[in-house]
């Protein structure tokens, strides 16, 4: 795709699922064997152009998710590279036993996207909000996790996951008008983590729309002579060791993560942490294990503290 200043914004304006929607349609271009599956999302999925435009490479299977995934999997038994999505609770833990078994067992490689997920959705309640995704699907072998931070960051993860030889599944959190982290061309590989901003006493690993967050939190630590180094861990799954090990030099290591505090990164990031001999202290910020009321995205971003103000507020109190 062509990654301009003006695309760059207009991604940031449309936000991630829209953009992941016109990275397909670029996708097709140069992927014949490119197959989109959704369950009645087209126009939530940002893919009513695709659907248009490539009628023979687009299957709308309604709203029967686990269908999705074992016509997916047929697919991709047939040399096809598939790209399923729907909204991510229903990507993803709807369809936990199918994924497990024609993907995970029986090695079919699709690409799942799960839309919305995190607490985007917050108006329709827990049932649509996806604070488990990571967790579930974590511990089905042979799945790659991402999160982009950013509708950039989308292409670049939705390009490498068809591109590679794996399946994965990719978190897209965040509504429209999503905050630009990277405002230019940049090398994005799944597994290597990129440092965002360097720090001495606190380091920082986020994932999806927390890495915003979190650099706007580094600037206030900073204020505070808080050296605070800042991570975007995209790639959950395979984690990146040595990021982790670096980080091993600072004296509080921090998770963010839209996501529940039991499974995701943080997890992952402490799963790690104990097979070295020494490391530093964690902090592991999300949802709190538990299922508030629904709401807006930004009143349940507030009220879960995940704002830089209680980020912050948080991390000063580990600290003392």
């Amino acid at each position: 795709m062509d990654i301009s200043d003006r695309n760059i914004k207009m991604w940031s304006t449309i936000g991630s699922r829209a953009t992941f929607g016109l990275a397909a349609l670029e996708l097709a271009k140069e992927i014949d064997n490119l197959m989109v599956l959704t369950c009645d999302v087209s126009t939530s999925a940002g893919l009513d152009r695709f659907r248009k435009t490539y009628p023979n490479k687009y299957l709308d299977l309604g709203i029967a998710e686990q269908n999705m995934i074992g016509v997916a999997a047929g697919l991709a038994s047939e040399n096809f590279n598939v790209i399923t999505t729907t909204f991510a609770p229903f990507q993803s833990i709807r369809c936990c036993e199918q994924i497990k078994v024609n993907i995970g067992y029986m090695k079919q490689k699709v690409c799942m996207v799960g839309i919305a997920s995190g607490l985007a959705l917050g108006t329709l309640g827990f049932t649509h909000c996806c604070i488990e995704d990571v967790g579930i699907l974590r511990t089905i072998p042979g799945i790659t996790i991402i999160s982009p931070a950013d509708s950039l960051e989308t292409v670049k993860a939705i390009e490498a996951a068809v591109k590679s030889e794996n399946s994965s599944y990719i978190r897209l959190t965040g509504s429209s008008n999503n905050p630009i982290v990277y405002n230019k061309d940049y090398k994005f590989e799944i597994g290597k983590s990129i440092t965002l901003k360097e720090g001495k006493d606190i380091t920082i690993f986020c994932a999806g729309a927390m890495v915003y967050k979190s650099l706007e939190a580094a600037k206030i630590l900073d204020k505070k002579n808080i050296s605070t180094k800042v991570v975007n861990m995209h790639t959950i799954k395979p984690i990146d060791t040595n990021a982790i090990r670096d980080a091993c030099n600072s004296k509080l290591i921090v998770s963010i993560e839209e996501h529940n505090i039991i499974g995701g990164l943080g997890s992952a990031i402490a799963e790690y942490k104990s097979s070295l001999k020494e490391s530093p202290k964690q902090l592991i910020l999300g949802i709190k294990d538990t299922y508030s009321k629904g709401g807006s995205y930004k009143f349940l971003e507030e009220k879960h503290r995940l704002i830089p103000e209680k980020i912050v507020e948080d991390i000063v109190k580990k600290i003392d």
